[in-house]
């Protein structure tokens, strides 16, 4: 391609013969020298683009592709959507099916906006945030509940984010940078932890960390893997640092770049959003004290006139969940996303959409046990 466009610009068929070579020669010995570079930097391994966009499952067909029975899927799967309870629109909370069935609202709150749905390890919380008010006078705070949606408990105001501790005893959470209200995800400054049982708060060892979102708490205890935007001497990355410690680290001497990143079950790959359009994973390992993302490989494309975002791992590690929609929408908390859906895949690059009416849905994540559908949901009903 690069020789057409010079042929075309007027350069002499002869000058042409001879820089086509050397340009050959160039690519070969950079190729050669690239492939001199510390042996420890990664290699990334790309999926193609699927040839269409994804269809919706169908009553009659709850499987993908590749033949896995979306219905023999033991988990549940809890989002965020946008739409109307009662006389108003607002967000709520929705649990599902991994194949789109059975759809429970667990929130049903006209009067407030609950959204960024985390799961606990052992299954029986939820925690999340509230939008409460109106205008620059909103106030976000975070709480949790059980996971029928009864014995919501306040953890902070002005307070954003927040996510588990493996043991399921803790609560960590971002305050806001600012008392008054922003959508911003990064418009933050501190990492605190919450303890159930005490109801005391304490704040991360690191005070410094400020612009950070999205934060993951590994399983085993010891990492937190979140992004920082304009914060602490960081433009726009992915960082890990220490639950205990001050020490953190740029992920992206790995490679690793792009935000809202998880960890599997295991701690073993970490799984994010490089692009708008892409999902990758990686084998994650800090037992030599400076973790480090090797083995990285896309498992999901799309196309550039939608986004995928919000991915979350199932609690066998075997499929993954994810937000995906028209490029319009707005992947931040309470970013409204007309069209968005959550979707269900594997690592192998095959996913589906699972819930089909486009309401702004969005932030899945997977509830770790199993709840039969004819199981009473007290105070709740089916929509």
């Amino acid at each position: 391609m690069e020789a057409g466009r010079i042929l075309k610009t007027g350069l002499p068929m002869k000058s042409a013969g001879i820089f086509i070579p050397l340009m050959l020669t160039l690519a070969a010995v950079n190729g050669t020298a690239r492939g001199t570079r510390a042996a420890d930097r990664p290699r990334l391994r790309k999926l193609p683009s699927p040839r269409a966009e994804l269809k919706p499952v169908r009553t009659s067909e709850k499987k993908m592709s590749n033949g896995v029975n979306l219905e023999e899927i033991p988990f549940k799967i809890v989002y965020e959507t946008y739409r109307r309870t009662g006389d108003r629109h607002n967000w709520e909370l929705f649990l599902i099916n991994p194949d789109g069935t059975n759809p429970v609202n667990l929130t049903r709150t006209p009067e407030l906006d609950e959204m960024y749905p985390h799961v606990c390890p052992d299954g029986t919380k939820i925690c999340f945030v509230t939008d409460k008010g109106t205008g620059r006078r909103k106030v976000r705070s975070v709480y949790y509940m059980k996971v029928n949606g009864t014995g919501r408990v306040k953890v902070a105001d002005n307070a954003r984010q927040p996510c588990w501790s493996p043991d399921g005893k803790s609560i960590a959470y971002l305050k806001g940078e600012y008392n008054r209200y922003s959508t911003r995800e990064y418009a933050t400054s501190g990492l605190f932890i919450y303890n159930l049982q005490t109801r005391q708060h304490r704040q991360h060892p690191n005070k410094a960390l400020h612009h950070i979102y999205a934060i993951c708490w590994s399983p085993d205890g010891n990492w937190f893997v979140g992004v920082v935007h304009g914060g602490m001497d960081y433009s726009d990355t992915i960082l890990t640092f220490e639950a205990n410690g001050t020490k953190l680290f740029d992920l992206e001497r790995w490679a690793v770049r792009g935000c809202r990143p998880d960890f599997s079950p295991d701690g073993t790959k970490m799984i994010w959003g490089e692009t708008d359009w892409n999902l990758r994973v990686g084998d994650f390992d800090a037992r030599s004290g400076a973790p480090r993302v090797t083995n990285i490989r896309d498992v999901v494309n799309c196309q550039r006139k939608f986004k995928v975002y919000h991915v979350d791992f199932s609690p066998d590690g075997r499929y993954i969940a994810f937000s995906y929609g028209p490029f319009k929408g707005g992947q931040q908390v309470a970013g409204k996303a007309r069209g968005w859906n959550i979707c269900v895949g594997d690592l192998t690059g095959k996913w589906v959409q699972i819930t089909t009416d486009g309401n702004h849905n969005k932030e899945p994540d997977w509830v770790p046990i199993s709840i039969p559908n004819n199981q009473p949901m007290i105070n709740l009903k089916q929509k």
